[in-house]
């Protein structure tokens, strides 16, 4: 039996990121998609392409964002506060590309 501190909103927090790569799936595909092409790009288009990506992680980020804090708001504060530090992490190691923007959405 392993004796460890659980993660509090753990279980929440991966059906959270589950319904929204499922709910999300197209836009995780161009997102992925656009940073290849931006990899890709030569000089002349690389602005352009990344353009492309920046955006698509925009609205991911955004997306992200509205889901942590539809249910911050169900929460007192403190518990809030908890539960964003948590959100945040989670999707910084699940979905890295949304996850650097996601603590100033």
């Amino acid at each position: 039996m392993r004796l460890g501190r659980r993660r509090p909103f753990a279980d929440l927090i991966e059906r959270q990121l589950a319904f929204f790569e499922r709910d999300h799936a197209a836009l995780l595909e161009d997102a992925r998609s656009a940073e290849r092409a931006y990899d890709d790009a030569d000089r002349h288009e690389a602005a352009e392409r990344y353009g492309e990506y920046d955006d698509l992680v925009d609205t991911g980020t955004e997306l992200l964002a509205g889901i942590r804090d539809a249910y911050a708001a169900t929460v007192d504060e403190g518990t809030a506060a908890e539960y964003e530090r948590a959100f945040n992490d989670a999707v910084s190691r699940r979905l890295p590309r949304f996850g650097v923007g996601l603590a100033d959405a």
